[in-house]
């Protein structure tokens, strides 16, 4: 009788536990991505034309922002990947390690910092510094989001019921990152053109593929 008292008629039980601890970090990291791929289409501004401008006037002013618009698309989907291999890889997380808030704040504050590199690579597209600094900093992402998926996924933090292969397949996923990062930083420092680093971007997946293969080949044997 008197736990059912006290059910009804205290005050609502507060969760305090590791797992509490292990949410609120989640869903703060979650408001921190959400904030910087939103901020990524404020650096897009409307362009000032004079009142009777031409069709062709704003054609012209549209087309000058074409650089903005394939920086906002790039580090849309950029900063789109890194959410979510931060989600899948805690998803895999079941406990709650001192070690993960430092580890998560340092890779928030490179996300947070995105829209001003895309801003920067946006204004001066076709030149070698904002490039390849663009891709230094997409690197040094890459670097702390592969060390925060690394402790999301060891023990005491990973749930021990989760597949040995899924948690191969997440640390594969933020290795291609870097090594396409590092692909990207090579293309835009050596090229002729440092816009290709870009492009280059899509070297991640292919990366992923072949850290896939070289992952079964020794199973195989």
């Amino acid at each position: 009788m008197d736990d059912a008292t006290n059910r009804d008629d205290g005050p609502v039980a507060t969760r305090h536990g590791p797992d509490h601890l292990l949410e609120r970090l989640i869903f703060f990291s979650d408001a921190v991505f959400a904030i910087a791929i939103t901020l990524l289409v404020i650096e897009i501004h409307v362009p000032h034309l004079p009142r009777g401008a031409t069709n062709a006037q704003f054609g012209y002013a549209l087309l000058a922002l074409t650089p903005n618009f394939i920086g906002f698309i790039v580090s849309f989907f950029v900063i789109g990947a890194f959410w979510s291999g931060h989600h899948r890889a805690f998803g895999c997380a079941a406990h709650y390690s001192e070690k993960l808030v430092p580890a998560n704040i340092q890779l928030l504050l490179t996300i947070a910092a995105m829209p001003f590199f895309t801003a920067f690579l946006s204004t001066y597209s076709n030149q070698r510094v904002p490039v390849v600094l663009y891709c230094c900093w997409l690197l040094l992402t890459a670097l702390l989001n592969l060390r925060l998926g690394r402790l999301a996924t060891s023990p005491p933090v990973v749930d021990p019921s989760v597949p040995a292969e899924t948690i191969a397949g997440i640390r594969r996923r933020g290795l291609a990152t870097v090594y396409g990062a590092t692909t990207a930083i090579l293309v835009g420092a050596f090229s002729q053109s440092p816009i290709i680093a870009q492009i280059s971007l899509i070297s991640i997946p292919l990366w992923r593929v072949v850290l896939g293969w070289g992952a079964k080949r020794p199973a195989a044997a």
